[in-house]
């Protein structure tokens, strides 16, 4: 400070030497925060575009694109439905009216049936012939199945079925249906069923567990 000042000093007369004195430490103290504040200034914006860099960082890993999460494929939604799902929803989309289930032959068996400790399966309209004929035919599921709600019964599913003893009396395995083994329900069971060998798809209601599972979490017989 007193550099600056003595460089002054011959241009300030006696009576003047005490303002000079005060411009200088102004002019000092200016210069200085000016400087502070430039340098404050160049620190945040390499502080802000490291920030930014290691944000974007997995995304030019990725490729150099960003996505919204709403873009993101989401697993069980965006994946197209298996083969034999689509099959299923194609023969039985004539039945989405309950109505023209029973008049094609399939009748309420029982009422609204739920897990023993989780989901549902729904209300099961059977036809009896299908059951009987001991085949298995993608085109014509033995049981439709159906929600009971507020505007009726909404299908979401079908249950393939055939008795255990009439399938095996030609045949040496269970079942198998576009690549999706039936399961086998001894007897006595709780549909008074004689043993028998089943699969469900649930073609019309999404299952969390698994299209081909027995009981669905998104299946409900509270509006019974």
């Amino acid at each position: 400070m007193l550099q600056p000042f003595a460089a002054l000093q011959p241009f300030c007369s006696p009576r003047r030497l005490a303002s000079c004195r005060e411009q200088v430490q102004a002019r000092t103290m200016t210069k200085r925060i000016n400087t502070f504040v430039l340098k404050s200034s160049r620190t945040l914006l390499h502080l802000a575009l490291l920030s930014s860099l290691s944000a974007a960082a997995p995304f030019l890993a990725a490729g150099g694109t960003a996505t919204n999460d709403s873009e993101e494929p989401h697993a069980g939604h965006q994946a197209a439905p298996a083969k034999l799902v689509q099959l299923v929803r194609h023969a039985t989309r004539q039945f989405i009216d309950v109505n023209a289930a029973t008049a094609a032959g399939y009748q309420p068996f029982l009422g609204c049936v739920s897990g023993p400790d989780h989901g549902a399966m729904g209300v099961h309209y059977v036809n009896g012939d299908l059951v009987g004929d001991g085949e298995i035919d993608v085109s014509k599921p033995e049981a439709l199945i159906y929600e009971p709600s507020d505007d009726g019964m909404r299908l979401v599913g079908v249950e393939f079925v055939v008795i255990a003893d009439t399938w095996l009396a030609h045949n040496s395995s269970p079942p198998v249906l576009e690549g999706q083994t039936f399961q086998f329900v001894a007897s006595p069971n709780r549909y008074n069923l004689p043993a028998h060998f089943e699969l469900h798809v649930w073609a019309w209601r999404d299952n969390p567990n698994g299209a081909f599972v027995d009981w669905n979490n998104r299946v409900s017989c509270e509006g019974q």
